[in-house]
């Protein structure tokens, strides 16, 4: 038995599909809707009731799905539900479209209104607006969105991206048509430096949303940073610009790795990137392999640091003037033979490498070097001082703020040499500060916010380890506050720091703050996968490298349990030649005669345990501080530091362009709980719908699917215009985008 398909004149009219039943028809006059090519439901323009009748029944008897219907009618599925509901509850007339009217008179005049546009027109945000005149955000839209005679339109930002279902291009653009076909460039790939982008129309395209990042991302500076480091990579269909593009994109929509690819449908990833597929796991690995080889990761990252900090605009200098370092331990999962490093997040020493990362005043990453094996952050810092001078540009004094793993009053004084300012945590125990010296301090945030400390500002002598005996020591200021511990006691911490002209509240401030840059390693974790392992090739250690000797750390462990013992038995012979010395009581004898029998049975676990502690010493002097690496771990492996690198700076390029979009969303839009949803409608939007319009020249219009709320969809319409009003082109071409998004029904 064979089944009647669609009659293929129905797609070349314009129809859309429905299933593999159904097709609608419609045009100025009216719509129809055929199934298995046969009409079967008629109205006329203005006949809403109908359309929503065809609509109803097309689900209700089963000829197609309520997605495919709500999409080809242009609507939501919970409008077909609802239209659903009438029809079965009051019948044809539960279908007949009500007016709406207003309730009551509005408050909104047009002398209101025209203030409103005045301010608007200022530059101010939404937000903004409607705090200077007193209404609501939605107030602000509606006067925008309203017209006089006497003067020149002007729309809201919203309004300007709110395209209604019915003008927003979906019938006149096709649905999902092929790509178009690159089959001559892919034959010729050998020839040709790189496959250029070339966009069809299209309706419905999945993973639209991203084309929303192409702004932010361009400010991260990846694309125009790489093109200077690496020039290109070999001829061939998938460029330099377009593997690094794609690598972003995929972390944006939650797939960073590589592997991620195939979760994605190659054709429809292919739509947002220009081409007719995407490239799979095979060419990205290839293609990262060759940038690899060149051996200058090291060189971009430095290259997008500098970027970051010095062609930011008007705010590079502020970001540029703190700066925080902390190391970051990624475990290894794997078989190969890998050093181990103990891992504060896990607690337990794990098989592992650890960077050495750099974040700026807010918390975005800027610089990653790969640490050596077993080196401490007080050394890495040594090391990294003139690349962070290199990133900053000037001769500027930089904060760099730390935590106590790089604690080296030597370093101190080498920062400070150095024109860079330490900012870290005082460690080991120390003497409490007077409380007479503690005042209150304020400190205001860039958002506005105030805060206030009981602090203690004095300077302290730190001794310089290298020259004990010479008695040399660096005096650096100390902020000093008292917190609260577990039990309802207090404590003292202390913060040390060399600048002195910044005042105590921010000293403060800036140290609390360096927990920004622990929240972007949790954050990078979840969702950019920051500790996966992109590369498993790996190469011998150097076995003449000299590694701390493990047992060297437990002949300690049993000197420092010789020496309790010792105290221990110190105490306790203290007690019994006391009560040796001492007469029984109601004893009426002055003296109490102690023999050398007596004495040296009393002291007899002190001498005991004074033997045991000198052996101790002596065991532990003897044993070596560091072995050969070779001796010791014969045949360690080091992981390949080049793909990582490169994988890490995509990874960095796409948090920042995450941030940004964040960012926008929280200024320039009027969604209220934007301070707590940012990032989620942020992901919700990269992973939205949409259409794509080449149609107009020099234009890439990139229409969204509303989102499942009011409120979303119009602050994804104000993100909309505003990304529109930045004019970015498309990486490759001359197209200019512009963004909108269709209006709910």
């Amino acid at each position: 038995m064979t089944t009647q398909t669609a009659l293929p004149v129905l797609p070349d009219l314009g129809a859309v599909l429905m299933g593999e039943r159904a097709a609608l028809l419609e045009n100025a006059s009216g719509g129809k809707v055929f199934i298995n090519g046969q009409l079967a439901y008629v109205w006329g323009a203005g006949q809403d009731g109908l359309r929503r009748l065809a609509a109803s029944q097309l689900v209700d008897t089963g000829a197609a799905q309520v997605n495919e219907v709500a999409a080809a009618f242009g609507v939501n599925t919970e409008s077909l539900r609802r239209w659903r509901k009438s029809l079965e509850g009051t019948g044809l007339m539960g279908l007949a479209p009500v007016k709406k009217g207003p309730k009551r008179p509005s408050l909104l005049t047009e002398a209101k209104a025209a203030e409103i546009r005045a301010i608007r027109a200022g530059g101010l945000s939404l937000r903004a607006t409607a705090e200077a005149t007193g209404v609501s955000t939605d107030t602000v839209r509606r006067a925008m969105a309203m017209t006089t005679t006497a003067e020149t339109p002007t729309t809201d930002a919203a309004h300007d991206s709110l395209v209604p279902l019915e003008a927003a291009g979906q019938r006149a653009l096709p649905l999902l048509p092929a790509p178009v076909a690159r089959d001559a460039e892919r034959a010729a790939a050998g020839l040709l430096e790189a496959a250029a982008p070339l966009f069809a129309p299209a309706a419905h395209v999945r993973h639209a949303g991203l084309f929303l990042a192409f702004r932010a991302l361009e400010s991260t500076g990846l694309i125009s940073c790489a093109k200077e480091v690496y020039g290109a990579l070999p001829n061939g269909f998938y460029g330099l610009e377009t593997i690094l593009i794609d690598s972003v994109l995929r972390a944006l929509a939650g797939e960073s790795r590589a592997e991620g690819a195939t979760r994605f449908h190659p054709g429809e990833l292919g739509r947002v990137l220009g081409l007719d597929r995407a490239p799979e796991v095979k060419t990205i690995r290839r293609r990262i392999s060759q940038l690899a080889e060149t051996g200058k990761a090291g060189e971009l990252i430095a290259a997008l640091a500098k970027h970051h900090l010095t062609g930011t605009g008007p705010g590079g200098e502020d970001l540029a003037a703190v700066l925080y370092v902390d190391g970051h331990v990624r475990a290894y999962q794997g078989t190969k033979k890998i050093g181990k490093i103990y891992s504060t997040r896990l607690k337990f020493p794990v098989p592992a490498t650890e960077e050495t990362w750099v974040t700026d005043a807010h918390g975005s990453p800027i610089f990653v070097v790969m640490a050596q094996p077993g080196a401490s952050l007080a050394a890495e810092l040594r090391e990294l001082l003139p690349e962070l001078r290199t990133a900053v540009g000037d001769d500027r004094r930089v904060l760099v703020g730390f935590d106590r793993g790089g604690w080296s009053p030597a370093l101190f004084k080498h920062m400070d040499v150095a024109g860079f300012d330490v900012l870290t945590w005082r460690k080991g125990v120390t003497e409490d500060i007077t409380e007479d010296l503690f005042t209150e301090v304020t400190h205001t945030d860039d958002h506005g916010q105030r805060r206030k400390w009981s602090v203690a500002d004095t300077l302290v002598d730190l001794p310089l380890a290298t020259t004990k005996t010479s008695g040399e020591v660096f005096t650096i200021r100390q902020i000093s506050r008292i917190v609260g511990t577990t039990g309802d006691g207090t404590r003292q911490i202390h913060i040390l720091t060399t600048d002195r002209t910044m005042s105590a509240g921010e000293v403060v401030y800036r140290m609390g703050n360096r927990w920004r840059q622990e929240n972007q390693f949790r954050y990078a974790r979840m969702h950019f996968e920051l500790d996966s392992h992109d590369s498993y090739t790996s190469t011998g250690d150097d076995e003449e490298r000299m590694v701390p000797n493990p047992a060297k750390a437990k002949a300690y462990q049993k000197v420092v349990a010789a020496r309790n013992a010792h105290a221990e038995a110190a105490a306790i012979a203290e007690t019994n030649l006391m009560a040796l010395k001492t007469p029984a009581e109601g004893s009426t004898e002055l003296a109490v005669t102690v023999t050398s029998a007596m004495h040296n049975q009393a002291m007899a676990p002190l001498w005991e345990a004074e033997t045991a502690l000198i052996a101790a010493e002596k065991t532990h002097k003897k044993i070596p501080a560091k072995l050969r690496l070779g001796d010791l771990n014969p045949g360690q492996q080091v992981l390949d530091i080049e793909v990582k690198l490169i994988h890490t700076a995509i990874r960095m390029a796409a948090y920042n362009t995450a941030m940004t979009i964040a960012r926008e969303i929280r200024t320039n839009t009027g969604y209220r709980r934007a301070n707590q949803e940012a990032h989620a409608l942020m992901r919700q939007i990269f992973n939205q719908s949409g259409d794509i319009d080449t149609t107009k020249p020099g234009l890439l219009t990139i229409t969204l699917d509303p989102l499942p709320t009011k409120a979303k969809t119009a602050a994804a319409a104000e993100l909309c215009n505003h990304l529109t009003n930045t004019k970015t082109r498309y990486p490759g071409t001359n197209l200019t985008l512009k963004y909108a998004i269709k209006n709910k029904a």
